[in-house]
């Protein structure tokens, strides 16, 4: 009777922890395609401030490169 209630506590937790993870994994993927951690104008920024004047076509590859570990 006992060992059945603790398991069903533990199999109740693990069902929870694999629910709340991957909740939570799919809301943060949705929150960092709404909001970027960095955009167009900071990689501008950034390249300026390391003396770079940089064209469109090295903001586009940067965007992309950022992209694919997104």
């Amino acid at each position: 009777m006992m060992l059945q209630d603790i398991l069903q506590v533990l199999v109740g937790l693990i069902i929870g922890l694999v629910i709340g993870f991957f909740g939570a994994r799919y809301f943060m993927k949705k929150y960092l395609k709404k909001n970027p951690p960095i955009n167009r104008e900071m990689i501008k920024a950034l390249m300026m401030q390391m003396g770079r004047k940089p064209n469109e076509k090295q903001i586009n590859q940067m965007m992309k490169s950022m992209e694919k570990y997104m």
